[in-house]
Order: structure tokens, then C-alpha cells, then sequence
């Protein structure tokens, strides 16, 4: 008897997660018109949060997306990339010049310590750094005089179209160093660090995308060295973002640039071991649908964003269904509150909330 109500418990306890999980939808929300592909989108609850794109835009909301201020307009920047350690303090990359027409701005990294009433250049130590795609913050607790405390270490890559270098802060931003690392890829797209340590970054072998594979790369020593542990067989090919829902599965998305209108199928890349080895998934057979973003919940759901609109997968990877996240949705975070509440905000033409 107490079998069969285990074994009943179990069942309704399945069906309430599946039922929840379909409840998770997309929304767009109103937002200024943008004509292309917006890149990046960071919230430090489910109220703040930031996002920017290549007019050289950072806006600003405090009530989970539903109104938006401009915070600065900045001509001749891209701005690629956003990420906040707080409420006040944060950091967007651009992308730099000689790739994208009419950008001028030299400068890799703005900070604010206001919340983004105010951007200023970040300085830096190392190598001249043209442009950055990615930013990733990692939170180390410590006894601090009795108390938990946590020190903020925070990593920057790029950038797409060469060449490859990362910025690196062990302060929470106070201070930064850079590093080249075009002897490991010519290209970065995205970084995820596990701790200060330990983490993975999105790359490419060539900045000529006709010789270019996509290319994974892992390190342990926070950063200083880095060990190739994904490539692809495949010409016209880069990683593009990265998604760990744990510590040990995670996914990467692979871009195809192959004018073969033949080539149709798309993969991402997983791993079941923390990164130390990748094995490649089907996503869909469809020439057009360059992939961007992806996000998951957890191991099995998440989500990817491509040209044309968006897939999702509820059981790992093993079979997605198309979706409505816009087009060329760019950026997925996904989020959980202190009671474990799922939120994720998303950002491509248009900027989207779960």
C-alpha cells in the first residue's frame, strides 16, 4: 500500500512540474524599435535589469520590463555586452572598430557605479583589447570578520572577427588585467566561470569563417591557460553563447555560415562532465536558422534562438519544438528567485520575458 501511494505521489508530483512547465511562455515587451539584432541583456532581480545594443544605448527598467528609460545614447559605440555585480555597479563591452560600419569608439569597457546614471572608460592593465563579446560574474563566499562575505571576480572575452583576448578583475571590479589569447582561438564569443577557477569559453579556430570550426575551450587555472576540448569537423563554423543550468551539463550553440543552401542541419554542442568533453546534438534541419542564444532551466529544459524564431526542449535536447522568441534572439538569461521561482528575460530584435 505505501508503494502504490509513492508511486502516486511520484506521478502527481511529475505531472505538476509539467504542467508548470508549459505555463512558462514568452512575452515581448514594448520597447524602443531597434532595426537589427540587440545582443545583450543582464537583470540582478526580477525587477533591475539592463540592456543595450549597437546605437550605442544602454536602457534601464525597475519593473521587470514593463516601462524602460534610456540611460545614455553614446554615438559611433556598439555596445555588445552588459553585466551587473549589484543594483549599482556594472560593466558593457562594445564590440570595438573595423567591424560593424559607422563605429568609432576604441574603448572596450565602460563601468558605472551609480546604477547607470553615469559610464565612464575602464582601465586596464595587458594588451590593447579591441572589443568584447561577453561578461561573466562569479560570486565566491567567505568568512569575512565572522560573517559570510563573497568576493566578485569578473571575466570578459572577444571578440567576434578577431582578435581573441579576455579581460579578468579578482576585485569586483576595481582594478582589470588583460591577456591575449590569440594563440588559443582567433575569435571569442562567450565565457562561463564556475568559480574563479574553473570555466569554459566559446570560440573559433580562424577569423576566416571559410577555414573557421567551432571550437570550446576549458580552463583551470583561472584563465592563464586553456585546453581545446570541443572542435568541430565542420568549415564555416563558430560557437556562438553557452548555457549551464549545473554544474556539470551544459550547452553551446553552433553557428553555420555555409552558403551550401544543401547544408542544412544545425547542432549544438553538450556536455554531461562539466565541460571536459562534448558531444553534438540536432537541432533542427534548416539551412536559415543561424543559431544564437540559448538558455536552459535546467538539464533538460531550454531554449535556443536562431534567425528566424526560436526552439525549445524539455527533455535535454532529444527532440525541440519552434517557439516564438523573435527573431535573432541573442542573449537568454535565465533566472531563480530565493524561493526558486523561474524567471529568464531574453533580447534579439526584440526584448522578451518568461
Amino acid at each position: 500500500m505505501t508503494k502504490i501511494i509513492i508511486k502516486v505521489a511520484i506521478l502527481l508530483f511529475s505531472t505538476l512540474n509539467a504542467s508548470l512547465a508549459q505555463e512558462l511562455t514568452w512575452k515581448k515587451l514594448t520597447t524602443e524599435p531597434y532595426a537589427g539584432k540587440q545582443d545583450d541583456i543582464t537583470f540582478v532581480d526580477e525587477n533591475t535589469g539592463w540592456y543595450v545594443n549597437g546605437y550605442g544605448k544602454i536602457f534601464h527598467t525597475t519593473d521587470g520590463g514593463t516601462t524602460w528609460e534610456k540611460q545614455i545614447e553614446q554615438k559611433g559605440t556598439f555596445f555588445r555586452t552588459i553585466a551587473f555585480v549589484d543594483k549599482n555597479v556594472g560593466f558593457a563591452g562594445t564590440v570595438g572598430t573595423d567591424y560593424f560600419p559607422n563605429v568609432t569608439d576604441t574603448i572596450p569597457l565602460y563601468g558605472t557605479k551609480d546604477g547607470g546614471k553615469t559610464w565612464k572608460p575602464v582601465t586596464y592593465k595587458g594588451p590593447y583589447v579591441k572589443g568584447l563579446c561577453a561578461i561573466d560574474v562569479v560570486k565566491e563566499q567567505y568568512i569575512n570578520h565572522g560573517k559570510i562575505d563573497y568576493k566578485t571576480h569578473l571575466f570578459a572575452v572577444g571578440r567576434v572577427g578577431s582578435p581573441a583576448n579576455i579581460m579578468i578583475s579578482h576585485d569586483g571590479g576595481n582594478t582589470w588585467s588583460s591577456k591575449s589569447m590569440n594563440a588559443n582561438c582567433k575569435m571569442l564569443f562567450d565565457i562561463k566561470m564556475f568559480d574563479k577557477n574553473d570555466g569554459i569559453a566559446c570560440a573559433a579556430t580562424s577569423e576566416d569563417i571559410s577555414q573557421s570550426n567551432a571550437l570550446i575551450l576549458k580552463t583551470s587555472d583561472g584563465g592563464t591557460t586553456w585546453q581545446k576540448v570541443y572542435q568541430s569537423s565542420r568549415p564555416f563554423e563558430t560557437t556562438w553563447k553557452v548555457s549551464f543550468p549545473s554544474k556539470d551539463v551544459g550547452y553551446v550553440t553552433i553557428q553555420s555560415y555555409n552558403p551550401d543552401p544543401n547544408v542544412k542541419q544545425q547542432r549544438v554542442a553538450k556536455t554531461t562532465d562539466g565541460g571536459k568533453t562534448w558531444i553534438e546534438i540536432n537541432l533542427v534541419e534548416d539551412n536559415t536558422a543561424r543559431e544564437f542564444g540559448i538558455g536552459f532551466i535546467d538539464e533538460n529544459h531550454g531554449f535556443v534562438g536562431t534567425m528566424n524564431n526560436g526552439f525549445e526542449t524539455k527533455d535535454g535536447g532529444i527532440t525541440w519544438q519552434k517557439i516564438d522568441l523573435g527573431r535573432a534572439c541573442n542573449k537568454i538569461r535565465i533566472y531563480k528567485d530565493e524561493k526558486g521561482k523561474v524567471y529568464g528575460y531574453g533580447i534579439g530584435v526584440n526584448v522578451l520575458k518568461l
